[in-house]
């Protein structure tokens, strides 16, 4: 039985797989900002945790004490074109999907290094391997949890700890239905909008499957001798990393197009 820290656990990913892992034999941490969200939720420990406030990291640390797993799932996501992107709200994507991972890696990786084990699993995204129009920012904050997960595991893993990203695809969470809303009606924009929502479905084939995909694939991963590096999770990221790691640039983005349909 391992002690599991999830971050983000409210809804979707991270609520699908608090209860996977609790019913694994687990001892489950499950975290939220909102506590109360957490209720019905049969875990060892339902605690609050703002990943974006660095005494909320710190007072929860000093709670739980030593853990074997850290898993960071906590996001928050919200889409527009690049151009007219407010950048408050691009700090507010990068301040939870960044450097919330960070100030949680901060807070217990040295405990893992000290005891020479642990496991840290950092749940990025598809779009952290391929950036989507109008999804940018989103995009860049999971291209700078990759990139931070790689150095990482080159600096940790030498003391005995792992290091681990999944990598969803589009699957039916609330984070992918409450997105904070930047305008894109009534830009120039509008017409891309259009042709882009229900790519996902698209790429698909049908509706979007749901979170617990996702959680049995973290669980595995946690229970895991050997895990690997990286494991994209869904269909669609399975197509689209396999895909992007055979094409260049140009044949990559000529081939989405083709399949999504999009003709901007």
């Amino acid at each position: 039985m391992a002690r599991i820290l999830i971050t983000g656990c409210s809804t979707g990913i991270g609520r699908a797989a608090a209860s996977e892992l609790a019913d694994r034999g687990h001892h489950v941490i499950a975290t939220a900002r909102d506590p109360a969200s957490l209720d019905g939720l049969d875990v060892a420990q339902r605690l609050a945790l703002d990943v974006a406030d660095d005494a909320s990291v710190a007072a929860l640390a000093a709670t739980v004490g030593e853990i074997d797993v850290l898993v960071n799932n906590a996001g928050v996501s919200a889409r527009g074109a690049i151009e007219s992107y407010p950048l408050d709200e691009a700090r507010r994507l990068f301040e939870t999907n960044v450097f919330g991972v960070l100030r949680t890696i901060g807070a217990f990786a040295p405990g893992m290094r000290e005891r020479g084990a642990g496991l840290i699993v950092n749940v990025s995204s598809v779009e952290g391997v391929v950036s989507s129009p109008l999804g940018g920012i989103y995009s860049a904050t999971k291209h700078a949890l990759e990139a931070i997960s790689d150095s990482l595991r080159l600096e940790i893993g030498h003391f005995g700890v792992r290091v681990v990203v999944v990598q969803p695809g589009y699957f039916a969470t609330a984070m992918r239905e409450k997105k904070t809303p930047v305008p894109i009606d009534g830009t120039p924009y509008e017409g891309l909008r259009r042709q882009w929502d229900g790519a996902d479905e698209r790429l698909l084939g049908g509706p979007r499957p749901g979170a617990d995909v996702v959680a049995r694939a973290i669980a595995d991963v946690v229970e895991a001798d050997d895990p690997p590096t990286r494991l994209p999770v869904g269909e669609d990221a399975l197509m689209v990393t396999a895909v992007r790691k055979q094409l260049d640039d140009a044949a990559f983005e000529a081939a989405m197009r083709e399949t999504l349909g999009l003709t901007w």
